[in-house]
């Protein structure tokens, strides 16, 4: 590809606008009383350059700020909808199908079948922010690239067309005899405005703020950094949200990590009703705060015994923490059933022959009684339901605990089965059998819900959002001001630049010319 030569004799690649050297525009058809295109100081971008590669395509659709916007628009809306139902992690099934369609009927149905109750680990979900991020790369390359290049190496003496074309300018009459002693003092109250002033014969650059310019690309850094922490929490140990339920007095296994934690004591504390004024007398009592006093064990190598390293009374918002591991106070069941006491009864005798008790999470398979029979477990269905004409059970939760029992005492030839089912008479089913089995007792107890949870990439991405915070600050409310002055032929010509606010930079301009002599009206097309 060729290079376009100006009038000044300086060769610039294909695409540039103004001259690299001169800043003479170099596009004839331009309007002569319009404003130059200082976007990027009239450099080329690499995508308005080359475009025959496959490389080259690749790179010019990722280049452009409208496929950024619509991948940015895509993804808010994936993450929207993915928030109308809880997603599996949350939700206290291990079958979500069915768990969505009992509970949301159609929708959830259509919402688990589409893939969006696991929406933020797709492939899918992940492939937009990666896109995302490799948009912001090449967006900031295609930019920040020509840009530095041309700021680095600006050139003081400037043509007489660049300076009046700014769109804060003007021109006047200066004499040569005026000309010293004038460019002088301008450049004295350039540098009390802490202006950088540089000077070439009867040409002078005054600059300030230039690391304004890096904002919007320290903005995108910060976005990258953020997007590369969210990514992280797909390499597996660097991120962890769990949930699990830990009965008072029990120990649970932390999931995928090599730790137990035990439910020394769960507890809800209530406001006294004198701290809540105006509340009815029977009116139900508000819950002030949820406790759990746990201690996070871990298994001894050598030994294989539990050794407690860590023990914390947790509240809401008040997570134990360890070497990475958080444990928050996510949720409480008071008096859930821990265990069943039965009974057995012999019909003939009306007498009881003894007594078992059941753990609903941990039954045995047989139960010793003190006739010297026995009471076998055949089938256990801990949230009992009918699939059609099947018993099933819909979680593995006692909820609607059922038994299929099976009674052996010396005097029976052979087993007898008993039904028994939570809240549900069957003396019909059970109306032949010789034995009864009743439920005599419940022992309950409350659980609390522990969110167990894992971020190694946290500080990637609040480090991220600190650089981003960085450059919005930067790119919002610092400037970056150029002046040029360039006396020839018996006038003096003045252009002012900058990135915002262009009033105030007009109205430093006038001041630091009035400061060193000269009353001067500004304008946007370099009218005296």
């Amino acid at each position: 590809m060729e290079n376009t030569k100006c009038v000044c004799g300086h060769n610039n690649p294909v695409g540039t606008i103004l001259c690299e050297y001169c800043g003479k525009p170099l596009e004839e058809d331009q309007e002569a009383n319009r404003p130059l295109e200082m976007r990027y100081e009239g450099k080329a971008r690499r995508s308005q350059t080359y475009q025959t590669t496959w490389f080259d395509r690749v790179w010019n659709f990722f280049s452009s700020v409208k496929v950024a916007i619509v991948l940015i628009l895509i993804t808010l809306i994936a993450s929207a909808i993915g928030t109308i139902l809880p997603q599996e992690r949350y939700i206290p099934s291990p079958d979500p199908a069915q768990f969505y369609v009992e509970h949301y009927g159609v929708w959830g149905e259509w919402f688990y079948k589409l893939g969006l109750s696991n929406m933020y680990d797709s492939w899918w979900y992940v492939t937009l922010l990666a896109m995302i991020g490799i948009s912001l790369v090449v967006c900031s390359l295609d930019r920040v690239i020509p840009l530095y290049k041309a700021l680095k190496n600006q050139q003081v003496t400037k043509d007489l067309s660049f300076i009046s074309r700014q769109k804060v300018s003007h021109t006047l009459k200066v004499t040569e005899e005026e000309r010293d002693a004038l460019l002088d003092r301008l450049a004295t109250q350039l540098q009390n405005r802490r202006f950088h002033v540089r000077r070439e014969g009867h040409a002078l650059l005054a600059e300030k703020g230039r690391i304004s310019r890096w904002g919007p690309y320290i903005n995108h850094i910060g976005l990258i950094l953020f997007l590369f922490g969210a990514l992280l929490r797909l390499v597996p140990g660097w991120y962890l949200d769990q949930f699990v339920w830990v009965r008072e007095g029990e120990i649970a296994k932390v999931p995928e990590l090599p730790y137990y934690v035990k439910n020394n004591k769960a507890e809800v504390e209530f406001y006294d009703p004198k701290e809540l004024p105006g509340k009815k007398e029977n009116a139900q009592p508000t819950v002030k705060q949820y406790k759990s006093d746990i201690t996070l064990m871990r298994q001894d190598p050598r030994t294989g015994r539990l050794e407690p390293v860590s023990r914390k009374v947790i509240m809401v918002n008040h997570p134990m923490e360890y070497k990475g591991l958080m444990l928050f106070q996510s949720g409480f069941q008071p008096n859930q059933p821990l265990s069943l006491q039965m009974t057995v009864t012999d019909k003939k005798t009306k007498k009881s022959v003894g007594t078992f008790t059941v753990n609903l999470y941990h039954p045995k398979e047989s139960y010793p009684l003190q006739n010297g029979g026995t009471v076998r477990i055949l089938n256990y269905f801990p949230d009992f339901t009918m699939e059609g004409d099947r018993p099933a059970t819909k979680s593995e939760f006692p909820n609607r605990p059922a038994f299929v029992f099976e009674v052996i005492t010396p005097e029976l030839k052979k087993g007898e089965k008993s039904w028994m089912i939570a809240q549900t008479n069957l003396d019909d089913i059970n109306r032949n059998n010789r034995y009864d089995i009743s439920m005599t007792g419940l022992q309950v107890v409350d659980q609390s819900g522990l969110m167990v949870r894992v971020d190694k990439s946290l500080p990637v991405i609040f480090f991220g959002a600190a650089v981003c915070m960085i450059g919005l600050v930067m790119g919002f409310y610092w400037q970056h001001r150029r002046v040029w002055l360039r006396w020839h032929e018996g006038r003096l010509y003045l252009g002012a630049h900058t990135n915002k606010n262009w009033f105030g930079l007009k109205r430093e301009v006038e001041q630091i010319a009035e400061r060193a002599g000269l009353k001067m009206s500004l304008t946007q097309y370099g009218q005296e």
